[in-house]
């Protein structure tokens, strides 16, 4: 487990500079202001639990079940909210947005705060 969380931690991270360089640049051309902010806050979420998932790689052992939910949750979704919100602003900004990515971004957010909590709760 704790090589996958940092396989996972590195590919977010490598990911969210590949994105973050392709919102700047080519997006740019395409997209709306608010577009490009809801872009660049899914890149920003991104890198924040790439870091996230590289620091708990290297301190948590995941023998505990609450460890690796916790792990599950910040994976699935960093997944689910910042990858919707790549696919929503991108195909927006072609005039096809596919709008069942919608609600796939809150339930992405959700996970993240599950995950938030369970860190809480390991804590404790």
């Amino acid at each position: 487990m704790i090589v996958t969380v940092k396989v996972f931690a590195v590919l977010y991270g490598l990911l969210a500079v590949i994105f973050g360089a392709f919102g700047a640049h080519a997006l740019k051309k395409t997209c709306t202001v608010d577009q490009l902010k809801s872009f660049e806050t899914g890149v920003k979420y991104q890198m924040y639990h790439a870091l996230l998932l590289l620091l708990l790689g290297f301190n948590l052992s995941f023998t505990s079940s609450i460890e690796v939910y916790m792990a599950y949750a910040f994976i699935l979704g960093t997944f689910l909210f910042s990858f919707s919100i790549y696919g929503l602003c991108i195909t927006a900004s072609k005039g096809k947005k596919i709008k069942v990515l919608g609600p796939i971004t809150p339930l992405g957010g959700l996970l993240l705060v599950i995950g938030w909590w369970l860190l809480l709760v390991s804590f404790l």
